[in-house]
């Protein structure tokens, strides 16, 4: 079992100078504790589930740029990239740099996107969903031949890229590893066994039947289920939240066949020394036989 850590606000006592300080230090503790993955939203305006939507936020991967220069084992990714946020080349370089730079601890964390508010609000275009899940597997084919080293035009129904130049190549091999995040049946998690590394999941009752969906498409796309990392997004609640009760989510979630749980850090918590003393307890987290 792997356990990562979101950090989903940047409100903190003392107001927005506190930020660079409060993430310096949770990105760092996070890296010393031997969490896995160190994650942010890809959002412009915060997100209602967690607050406000004028309380600060960062944009992603300049947040993570930042992290990476202050740690150094310690995965780093997006929760995720909506596919219209950026176009599919400059994402594909930006994820490269973030590779490069940290040594090979790049994550590709995409979806088809959804807060329609920030982007009317900062004039970002925000098709159907139909066409958003097109773009969305263009986008992953774009991706693909780009960390392949292919600079063959790509021609698709949204996107047409002369020259798909990725120079240089990421630091990891074969390529930054792809999560796609999602539940949805028939669209999402066919193009996680198509195209993805990982997949993420929300903490839910139904998590099993997703899995057992996804492992139905990873036998039609001829691929092996195994070879695809599940991950959960999950929380440990309440304002002194306890190892043990990481422990416990990170357990009762591995045995429904998670392979990594990211934790998501609410406002006024400070998971990333807690979840390190709940890592350190492997013999309750990994149940008998996984």
């Amino acid at each position: 079992m792997r356990i990562g850590l979101q950090i989903p606000s940047f409100t903190h006592p003392g107001g927005p100078e506190k930020i660079a300080g409060e993430f310096a230090r949770t990105a760092r503790e996070a890296d010393q504790a031997g969490l896995h993955s160190l994650w942010v939203m890809d959002h412009f305006f915060q997100i209602q589930v967690v607050g406000p939507a004028e309380e600060p936020m960062l944009e992603a991967y300049s947040a993570l740029a930042y992290a990476a220069a202050l740690t150094e084992r310690i995965t780093l990714g997006t929760m995720v990239t909506g596919v219209t946020y950026r176009h599919p080349g400059i994402l594909v370089k930006t994820v490269t740099t973030l590779d490069v730079l940290s040594g090979g601890r790049a994550w590709l964390g995409i979806g088809a996107a959804w807060n329609d508010e920030e982007s009317r609000g900062l004039g970002v275009p925000f098709p159907p969903l139909a066409e958003r899940f097109e773009r969305l597997e263009e986008t992953l084919r774009i991706a693909h031949q780009m960390w392949k080293g292919d600079e063959s035009p790509f021609r698709g129904e949204h996107y047409t890229l002369e020259r798909p130049l990725n120079s240089p190549p990421p630091a990891r091999r074969p390529h930054p590893p792809i999560l796609i995040g999602g539940m949805g049946e028939k669209k999402t998690l066919r193009f996680v066994a198509k195209y993805a590394d990982a997949t993420n999941m929300f903490d839910r009752d139904d998590l099993p039947q997703k899995l057992d969906v996804l492992r139905e498409h990873c036998e039609r796309e001829g691929r092996d289920y195994a070879a695809i990392e599940k991950t959960a997004l999950a929380v440990v609640p309440g304002a002194r939240p306890s190892a043990d009760q990481a422990v416990d989510t990170a357990g009762r979630l591995a045995e429904k066949g998670v392979d990594q749980v990211i934790f998501s850090q609410a406002t006024g918590q400070d998971l990333a020394g807690l979840l390190g003393e709940a890592l350190a307890q492997t013999e309750k987290i990994v149940p008998e036989g996984r």
